[in-house]
């Protein structure tokens, strides 16, 4: 036994060798394994996970079919926007009896243009004040100027290019002029209008520094910041001559009915209009002075498109339009109607660290979108 133990083990060890020899000469390098791994890879690429779906694009996802929702600047207690383009957009949806409903972002969101206002309509963002009524209009088969002749739809495009291009400039030169103006002319809460712990006295001050500077530079850029105070004024009131002489005693521009023209109009001459009667403004006063029918024009679209304005400007509430709970209407101690809407001093503060510097420099009139 001892012998064939001796006698084997070199034996086996020879055999070991050969063994190790030929798996070093392998290398696992044989013919018969690549079906296996592609075996493998096959069962891999079964069990591989499919790639998540896009995330949207949009700020409200739990969004209802076929409601816009509306992104603008926050209320005043004398106008619904100080922001010409937000109103124009607000004013159509109403006259077109769109259903609609504010987001109180607190001038936070911008569009992927950078301004505001922008709408979001079944998961899709619609930018610019001017794309934003043609898209809807197309979507919901809205059209305010259906009954316009091709003559009449011209004089409107002409029209509506002089308020935007040249009427709404002289209007944002004035603001960019006398900032403190602004904020007394509309009796603006930048505190409540930010949501923010900030004192007025600071907002206030960063509004003037930052929205004086910026408006300036584009007004100049434009190149109607390049003329003097009482040329830029004669400027605008040649706008307002032109709209009161194509108005004269019609309740509307074409008729009985408002049209684009008419909303947009609306929405510029307001701005001067509702403008404190304490705070000086030349354009206000030619306003009430040579062109009531513009006044007119005016005070009927605000009767016919905002029959809530008192409620929206003494609430400040961006939805006013819309039917609140239960729980929400009831009656205050001073009588039935709603309490008003009160600046924030004592909520905490939406934002923490530098972003204190970029609620300082949003103010209404920075970003407005056409």
């Amino acid at each position: 036994m001892a012998t064939e133990a001796i006698n084997n083990t070199p034996e086996n060890t020879e055999k070991a060798k050969e063994v190790k020899d030929d798996t070093t000469a392998d290398n696992g390098q044989t013919k018969e394994e690549p079906p296996a791994t592609e075996e493998k890879t096959e069962k891999a690429e079964e069990k591989k996970p499919e790639p998540a779906p896009p995330k949207p694009s949009v700020h409200k996802t739990n969004y209802e079919k076929d409601v816009v929702y509306l992104y603008q600047f926050s209320r005043t207690p004398l106008i619904p926007s100080t922001s010409p383009y937000c109103l124009k957009v607000e004013t159509w949806l109403r006259l077109a009896g769109i259903k609609y409903q504010n987001v109180d972002h607190k001038a936070k969101f911008r569009s992927k243009k950078g301004q505001l206002p922008f709408v979001e309509l079944n998961g899709e963002q619609i930018a610019d004040s001017t794309f934003i009524i043609k898209m809807l209009s197309e979507n919901f088969n809205k059209d305010l100027d259906a009954a316009l002749t091709p003559e009449q739809r011209m004089v409107t495009h002409a029209m509506v290019s002089m308020i935007e291009n040249h009427l709404s400039w002289v209007i944002m030169w004035w603001r960019a002029k006398y900032p403190d103006s602004v904020l007394k002319g509309y009796q603006v809460n930048l505190q409540n209008a930010l949501n923010t712990r900030l004192p007025n006295s600071i907002l206030n001050l960063c509004y003037k520094l930052t929205s004086g500077r910026k408006g300036m530079k584009k007004a100049k850029a434009h190149g109607i910041g390049v003329h003097s105070q009482e040329e830029i004024i004669e400027f605008g009131k040649n706008d307002l001559r032109v709209l009161s002489d194509l108005l004269a005693d019609k309740p509307y521009f074409f008729g009985d009915e408002p049209t684009l023209l008419d909303v947009v109009a609306f929405a510029n001459i307001a701005q001067l209009h509702f403008i404190d009667k304490e705070v000086p403004h030349p354009l206000r006063d030619a306003l009430n002075e040579s062109f009531p029918n513009l006044v007119g024009l005016v005070t009927r679209v605000k009767e016919r498109a905002f029959i809530d304005w008192d409620d929206i400007c003494r609430t400040l509430d961006l939805n006013a339009h819309l039917p609140k709970p239960k729980d929400q209407s009831k009656d205050t101690k001073e009588g039935s109607a709603p309490a008003e809407k009160q600046p924030l001093p004592d909520e905490p503060e939406k934002g923490k660290g530098d972003e204190k510097e970029k609620e300082q420099e949003k103010e209404p009139e920075d970003k407005e979108e056409k």
